[in-house]
């Protein structure tokens, strides 16, 4: 074999700073691209001895990726297809730069790295990103066939010689440039080929050679045992989601999670994606246990093409929503450009993420309908997911309402369906807050449903809205129903909205609010009032306060209820009526306001501090 020089033919000088350039903060791609193409080689002679193209005997497939810190290189060996020395000039001398001239023309200006990515083949190249120097060793599989050797410093000039590998396959050397010295580091190396090769389906070995040499001095110096130990592969070639799911054991479940995330909580159950027709997608997606109502972010799903990890929560793939999940899909038909790096093709893959969503749906309501009471007890970790889903995704809203629950406060559960007759839903969003009137309710025989999520008042609004005239939501501080009123003695309409008006002035001074509003009734509670705050205008504060406007004060909208059946209540009308002991009848107003905001909301400090001196005083009064 002559020896050959040669330049690519380009008119510019340029083309591996924009690489680099563009490509620097995910600058260990160039891994996942030698190893992959690796992985390739391997197939394609597979794929060569399958149709009887190819007579090889080969007890193992493999790659290795060898680390030499004493001489700065990375070398990526597979016993693959290899190349002739015609196929070294076709597809690494020609091919990988046919559209470099375009490329330059259109997206050097341009500051869409996805878009300058996705237009232009990396491939073998990206070695450059990492690489002074890049040396290929190569032996095709084709009996008669001369190694090859091919160097390039630059990536623009190259040489090729006859090479001394007596191998069959391919040896890709990089000698690493001084901005990618990590590199050398053992432990930064196994981490990037772990991160994307944890599932490749050829046996990859990690060998650093410097390691390697002090196991072999250790062995020399032990007494009759100088066995080294066999270096094994760093991957699993056949992960769970590649098993039939009738092979696959609860426990075998539950050690992929682990070993996938690292997290030793177990997920609560998990859905085996296994679909050939009218794609290949494969998956495991796990529901996991959190650890608080505000642990709904952290979920992390891998998509991997082929068994090689593409990236985490793919958007195109998985919609927003799908993301609170743990797992991993693998998709051998995403239609993924040259690099890998990003999606094409928006219907396809839309038809891949609506297989996906289906899939966590039907999930979903086979547990409810199969397994009703393990299901509520996963209601508590799971309804964030369900919620956010139905927030995001109408479609996925009609697959899964049905399994929408209520928890309440005694620890059952019902659906909308489960409803009734009933026209409100009463809930609670802070059950220590709100206990007073949760106690009211229980009382009454009033189921109150528990709604303290961080989604749960945009949920409520979205059911209302989905469920015109059928279902409305009422916090338990917004309504006092008829079930709450006493009607064993009849006082008449007329005489609670006398006291209404005896006390309003009092209550307005108190509250030192013009606009609070007052009523009267007889209620079964022992409280002597309560507070109101409509449901309407609360809502709508909240929804001005999300989005950065002011709205009006709440506390302007409040209706203060007095207990008409209360001692102290009757106590305050009997002075009111009388006219007498004015300061007396303020203190009382003052002491009921004060205890039915306490049990509303907490108190400031300034109206803590009133509460306990008036309440000192009424205790001083008591004792004379």
């Amino acid at each position: 074999m002559e020896n050959m020089q040669g330049s690519v033919s380009i008119n510019t000088e340029n083309i591996f700073p924009i690489i680099k350039k563009w490509l620097y903060s995910e600058k260990d791609i160039f891994l996942r691209e030698i190893v992959s193409n690796a992985s390739d080689a391997i197939s394609k002679l597979k794929k060569l001895i399958s149709v009887g193209e190819a007579s090889v005997d080969e007890s193992e497939w493999k790659i290795e990726v060898t680390l030499d810190k004493e001489a700065g290189t990375i070398t990526v060996f597979d016993n693959g297809i290899g190349m002739t020395r015609d196929e070294v000039i076709k597809y690494i001398n020609q091919i990988a730069f046919s559209g470099a001239k375009d490329f330059l023309e259109k997206y050097q200006d341009k500051t869409d790295d996805a878009q300058i990515i996705g237009h232009f083949g990396l491939g073998f190249y990206s070695s450059f990103m990492v690489s002074d120097k890049v040396e290929i060793d190569t032996l095709s599989y084709i009996e008669g066939s001369e190694a090859v050797h091919w160097e390039s410093k630059s990536g623009m000039d190259f040489e090729m010689s006859p090479s001394e590998s007596e191998e069959r396959g391919t040896y890709i050397t990089m000698h690493l440039s001084d901005d990618s010295k990590e590199y050398l580091d053992s432990y930064k190396l196994r981490e990037t080929l772990t991160k994307y090769f944890s599932f490749l389906p050829i046996n990859l070995y990690f060998i650093d050679l410097e390691e390697e040499e002090k196991k072999a001095a250790e062995a020399d110096k032990k007494e009759g045992d100088k066995e080294i130990e066999v270096i094994k592969p760093i991957n699993n070639t056949t992960p769970l989601w590649a098993k039939p799911v009738k092979d696959c054991t609860e426990e075998e479940y539950k050690e992929f999670y682990r070993t996938l995330f690292h997290d030793f909580n177990e997920p609560l159950f998990w859905i085996h994606l296994n679909t050939d027709y009218p794609f290949n997608l494969k998956g495991i997606l796990y529901f996991p246990k959190l650890k608080s109502q505000y642990d709904t972010l952290e979920g992390e799903v891998k998509v991997y093409y082929n068994q090689v990890f593409v990236a985490d929560n793919v958007k195109e793939i998985l919609p927003e929503y799908l993301m609170l999940l743990k797992g991993a899909i693998d998709c051998p038909d995403l239609p993924l450009n040259v690099s890998r790096s990003f999606l094409q093709n928006d219907g396809y893959v839309n038809k891949i993420s609506a297989h996906i969503t289906k899939k966590v749906a039907d999930k979903l309501t086979g547990l409810f309908n199969t397994e009703k009471e393990t299901y509520h007890k996963y209601w508590d970790d799971i309804n964030p997911f369900i919620k956010f889903g139905c927030l995001k995704d109408e479609k996925f809203y009609d697959k899964v309402k049905e399994a929408i629950v209520f928890k309440t406060t005694d620890g059952e559960y019902f659906t909308l369906d489960e409803m009734g007759d009933l026209n409100a839903i009463h809930y609670t969003d802070d059950l220590v807050q709100q206990a007073q009137y949760i106690n009211m309710y229980k009382d009454s025989d009033i189921k109150i449903a528990i709604l303290n999520g961080p989604l749960d008042n945009h949920f409520i609004s979205y059911l209302e809205y989905k469920n015109p005239g059928k279902v409305k939501f009422i916090r338990v501080d917004a309504d006092v129903t008829d079930n709450m009123k006493d009607s064993s003695e009849e006082i008449t309409r007329e005489e609670l909205d006398k006291i209404s008006e005896l006390c309003i002035d009092d209550f307005k001074k108190i509250s030192a609010n013009e606009k609070i509003k007052i009523k009267a009734e007889a209620m079964k509670s022992s409280m002597p009032a309560i507070i109101l705050l409509s449901e309407e205008s609360r809502r709508m504060q909240e929804m001005a306060k999300m989005y950065g406007g002011l709205g009006f004060p709440m506390e302007d909208d409040i209706t203060i209820v007095l207990n008409a059946k209360n001692k102290t209540v009757q106590k305050l009308i009997e002075l009111k009526e009388q006219a007498a002991d004015q300061e007396k009848a303020e203190l009382i107003c003052g002491q009921i306001y004060d205890l039915a905001m306490l049990a509303h909301k907490p108190m400031e400090a300034e109206t803590m501090t009133r509460f306990i001196e008036r309440s000192a005083k009424i205790l001083d009064m008591i004792s004379e």
